[in-house]
């Protein structure tokens, strides 16, 4: 390792006789090492240590008022966080002294008399580790970083890449190409109001977009239709719900997972479920969350088969289908969302 470097290294010596600070000062100087740091009193190891952060602690086995295991124990969070090697001063050369030490975190020992020879390899060997163990931490300190930010980005192109499918499929029945942005964005409103984690209400937010994916496997016929379906264009109509479901499926992803339950079930009543599948709770809260949101900006948007009606209307007509088209926690939560701004003003912000 680069001598300048070690050279550069902060050292703390604590220990109770001037004569050994001294002598040690003396020898590591000589060999270049230049930011030495003494204490005599035991009692102010802790302060110095905060106040220098040293790269090495030299610390006397026994001394008056705080022995060395008394300071060790005092340091040992601070050591454990920051990997700085102790290394054990004493002339006690008895395996009892240096099993307690070593239990504590000491590295080394040097016994007195010092001989400069043996200091000096034990301190530099101490040092090389001490840097190397720094230098691999940054290292993946950095790798974890690099990990991070190429998470967030794949997830923030997975978004996209969401977003840009939910639009293309409700281009064929939606002219503005937002239905699926306003149902998200209402049902992170709701998921919200549901006091759900802030990574919950994200996946829901982004989920809800594909929530009608299926409908690029409806005929235009159908898709397009002004006026009511008959019953074999309405089941076709309601198998977007399967479609969505089979084009998310399989995937690995918890975005993709929850969208395809999404797809799946966002058409599924409370009362009744659907398709075979049971209602209540068995329905995915998400699922049910969308289905409350997307009724809401069906019904407030105009669409080949029907005028848009008002917030109100459309908020009336939730309420009264509260318990039997819909949750009714997931109903009441929604109209608290209304309840804290306009109606009017939620459509306008959505628009």
């Amino acid at each position: 390792m680069d001598a300048q470097r070690l050279h550069a290294a902060t050292i703390l010596i604590v220990d109770d006789q001037q004569t050994n600070l001294d002598l040690l000062a003396s020898m590591l100087d000589a060999a270049g090492y230049a930011r030495l740091h003494a204490v005599v009193d035991s009692r102010d190891a802790v302060a110095a240590y905060e106040r220098v952060r040293p790269d090495l602690v030299m610390l006397d086995l026994h001394m008056p008022h705080l022995d060395g295991v008394a300071v060790m124990q005092a340091l040992q969070t601070r050591l454990a966080d920051d990997y700085v090697p102790i290394v054990i001063l004493t002339g006690d050369s008895t395996s009892e002294a240096k099993e307690r030490a070593l239990r504590l975190g000491a590295k080394d020992f040097l016994l007195k008399p010092f001989n400069r020879t043996e200091v000096l390899l034990r301190i530099r060997n101490l040092l090389e580790t001490r840097f190397l163990y720094t230098q691999l931490q940054r290292h993946n300190a950095a790798l974890e970083q690099a990990v991070a930010d190429r998470t967030r980005e794949l997830a923030r192109t997975q978004a996209e890449i969401l977003e840009r499918l939910a639009i293309a499929a409700e281009y064929r029945d939606d002219a503005t190409g937002r239905h699926a942005q306003r149902v998200g964005d209402l049902s992170a409103l709701i998921a919200e109001e549901l006091d759900l984690p802030a990574g919950e209400v994200d996946l829901i937010r982004h989920a809800a977009l594909l929530h009608d994916v299926g409908k690029i496997g409806v005929p235009d016929h159908i898709l397009l239709k002004r006026g009511l379906f008959t019953a074999d264009e309405r089941e076709q109509m309601s198998a977007h719900t399967a479609i969505g479901a089979r084009i998310v499926a399989g995937s690995c992803s918890p975005l993709l997972q929850l969208a395809e339950a999404v797809a799946l079930t966002h058409h599924d009543r409370w009362d009744t479920g659907a398709h075979g599948r049971p209602g209540g709770e068995a329905i995915p809260l998400a699922g049910r969350i969308v289905a409350v949101a997307d009724v809401f900006d069906a019904l407030t948007h105009e669409r080949p088969y029907k005028a848009a009606w008002s917030a109100d209307e459309a908020a009336a007509e939730i309420a009264r289908q509260r318990g039997a088209q819909f949750d009714p926690a997931v109903v009441d939560a929604f109209l608290r969302v209304l309840s804290h701004c306009a109606s009017e003003e939620l459509l306008a912000a959505a628009a």
